[in-house]
């Protein structure tokens, strides 16, 4: 650089040349042709780390960000060595060189921006099958954190170039900050626990889960603040995320398999067959439209009660959602079938015994 700017100095002593008029125009037009070089350089040298690298996160919009943001930057590093060179103090000069800084600062902070936005992207389409805090559902968050922190910091450089001094402002910003922590404290633990939920998915839109407090319904919405529940009655419940994120939940289209198992319990009087019992509890399940061949439905002798021999019959579905029906057409066959073969369903009796009737008046 040193030598480049001798060689100019040498040039512009030249008496043919001697005017400032044309001197600032050579000096511009040097710095253009460099700047126009290095940008040159620099996309070759990204091409070439994409090719021999392969990654997928610079592609041709990246490298289309990075012609402005280098070339201001090269102008601006040259156009203040070179007012250092001449000596040239305060006035237009140095003010032109704090426009093409601040341009350099504004186009950087956009290609930051669409790198870390490409990045999130890619950490997001990984994290489906990890335990990653950038999901698909918390990517929108992380992409406004990403574009606050840039736009925080570009301010702050662009404040410290303009010689504006940032003390009172950022007192007043964490005065501020603390105010504002207290008083959406609620709001603030919401979209703590909204984070957590969407990174750690112990539910997802479109499962049915059962809370603590009774409510069962399928999920319809994850934001940052509540979860949405469609209930069996067609309303739908909001539930903030700091409740919800500290609750028991049963999520019965979690797991495994994705088919529900349903429970009904069957008690016959002392003395019926059963075999036959078994039997006609077996047809009835599988006389079921709704109740899945695969896993085959069962029942099983669970014990003697008071009044009764207590079986369970047990069968699969394929949506929880079909729960309430398959028990209700469940029940209905076992109760034909055990009327249409004579078979009693005890219930509750009570006797009373008057040992002696009230004297006639």
């Amino acid at each position: 650089m040193n030598e480049a700017l001798e060689q100019i100095s040498q040039l512009l002593a030249h008496p043919a040349v001697s005017n400032p008029l044309v001197i600032a125009v050579i000096c511009l037009l040097g710095l253009y042709v460099l700047a126009r070089l290095a940008d040159r350089g620099f996309t070759r040298a990204v091409n070439t780390i994409r090719t021999q690298f392969g990654s997928q996160l610079i592609d041709d919009q990246v490298i289309d960000h990075t012609h402005k943001p280098v070339f201001y930057t090269v102008v601006a590093v040259g156009a203040t060595e070179l007012i250092r060179w001449f000596e040239v103090s305060g006035g237009i000069a140095e003010k032109f060189v704090f426009v093409l800084a601040s341009l350099a600062i504004f186009f950087w902070a956009l290609l930051v921006i669409l790198v870390s936005k490409k990045l999130l992207q890619h950490s997001a389409r990984r994290g489906r099958s990890s335990a990653s805090l950038v999901q698909i559902q918390t990517l929108p968050l992380f992409e406004n954190l990403a574009l606050l922190l840039v736009i925080i910091v570009g301010a702050y450089l662009l404040f410290s170039l303009w010689g504006v001094d940032m003390t009172a402002w950022l007192a007043s910003a964490g005065i501020a900050g603390i105010a504002i922590g207290f008083a959406a404290k609620d709001s603030l633990a919401n979209l703590i626990s909204g984070v957590w939920i969407l990174a750690d998915g112990p539910y997802n839109i479109g499962d049915y889960v059962v809370l603590d407090a009774g409510e069962r319904g399928r999920i319809t919405h994850i934001g940052l603040r509540s979860t949405r529940m469609f209930t069996r009655d067609y309303t739908e419940v909001s539930i903030p995320n700091a409740v919800i994120g500290n609750a028991k939940i049963v999520n019965e289209s979690a797991g495994i398999n994705p088919k529900y198992r349903i429970r009904v319990p069957v008690g016959v009087a002392y003395g019926t067959d059963i075999d036959l019992v078994e039997t006609i509890l077996l047809e009835a399940a599988s006389n079921s439209d709704l109740i899945c061949e695969d896993p085959v439905p069962i029942c099983r002798f669970r014990g003697f009660g008071s009044s009764s021999v207590d079986y369970e019959v047990m069968g699969w579905v394929e949506d929880p959602e079909v729960r309430g029906r398959a028990v209700h057409f469940l029940n209905r066959e076992v109760y034909l079938a055990f009327a249409k073969h004579g078979i009693e369903i005890p219930y509750a009796k009570q006797d009373l015994y008057i040992k002696s009737l009230p004297k006639q008046p």
